[in-house]
């Protein structure tokens, strides 16, 4: 349950941060950071969630190293993608290694999750 409330609970904040940077785009008519505002309600808010929720759906699949190296490589990738991307689009590309490191561990931590979510679902179809 761990890493599936941590999902969830991170999901929703970032909901509420992308929805307030939307909010300042649109008072300011300054639609720079968009991508920012993207990144941050579908990595965040959309994919947080989902993966909150597969984990609640099938608690198995929380159990072991897997799902916690899942969770410390897609929020690790996440704080740090966000910054590098805000800075790299505001011509200020000081952390692109970081961005770039980010991105990396964003996909391994989406491979990670196919693994997971084949072991657990394949587990609940031999047991049906």
């Amino acid at each position: 349950m761990f890493v599936s409330n941590n999902f969830l609970r991170l999901g929703a904040l970032s909901a509420l941060v992308g929805m307030a940077l939307g909010v300042w785009m649109g008072a300011n008519e300054n639609f720079t950071l968009r991508p920012v505002h993207a990144h941050i309600n579908l990595l965040g808010f959309a994919s947080m969630m989902l993966f909150g929720l597969f984990y609640r759906a099938f608690p198995a699949g929380g159990r072991g190293w897997l799902p916690m190296a899942h969770f410390v490589l897609s929020v690790v990738g996440f704080l740090i993608l966000m910054p590098s991307l805000t800075l790299m689009l505001l011509a200020r590309p000081l952390f692109m290694p970081g961005m770039i490191a980010s991105e990396i561990m964003l996909v391994a931590s989406m491979a990670l999750f196919i693994v997971i979510v084949f072991k657990a679902t394949m587990a609940k179809d031999a047991a049906a």
